[in-house]
């Protein structure tokens, strides 16, 4: 997981935190809000494993939302490990930082918003089409989502 910042027409600017599944590249999840704090992230992640298969652990850069006591105390209740890249070695969680270049080019640059729900509303469509119609080399022209469930 990792964030991504963008602003909006009026200049203030918001944050996007990028979930994604390193083994089938599927953007799991987005959290966009103005500010977003370790328990914020912590409740999100919640809420995406009441939907899907909780993972064994996540890897983040050491940014202050994921090494927070929130984050630290959801990690031991949920029994997930959070892995911490070194700092400065981005190329240490290299899925995420593809797929946000990806999503800055083909999303957040395409688009002009007006308003944090028009931001949400975009984003939203953005990663269907991401997980369900766009098909990834890597895994053999499949779309994330096809590929999770001929793996499954």
């Amino acid at each position: 997981m990792d964030f991504v910042a963008d602003q909006l027409s009026n200049g203030r600017r918001f944050r996007i935190l990028n979930v994604v599944d390193d083994y089938s590249r599927e953007l799991v999840g987005q959290l966009v809000l103005f500010s977003i704090t370790g328990q914020q992230v912590a409740r999100f992640l919640s809420q995406l494993f009441e939907q899907r298969q909780k993972p064994q652990s996540i890897t983040c850069d050491n940014g202050t939302e994921f090494t927070s006591k929130a984050m630290f105390f959801w990690g031991k209740e949920s029994r997930v490990q959070l892995n911490f890249i070194q700092p400065g070695k981005p190329t240490q969680n290299a899925f995420v930082e593809s797929l946000n270049g990806k999503f800055r080019d083909a999303c957040l640059n395409q688009h002009w918003f007006r308003s944090i729900e028009e931001a949400r509303y975009d984003i939203d469509q953005w990663r269907h089409h991401y997980n369900n119609e766009r098909p990834h080399s890597s895994l053999n022209y499949l779309t994330p989502v096809a590929f999770a469930k001929k793996t499954a």
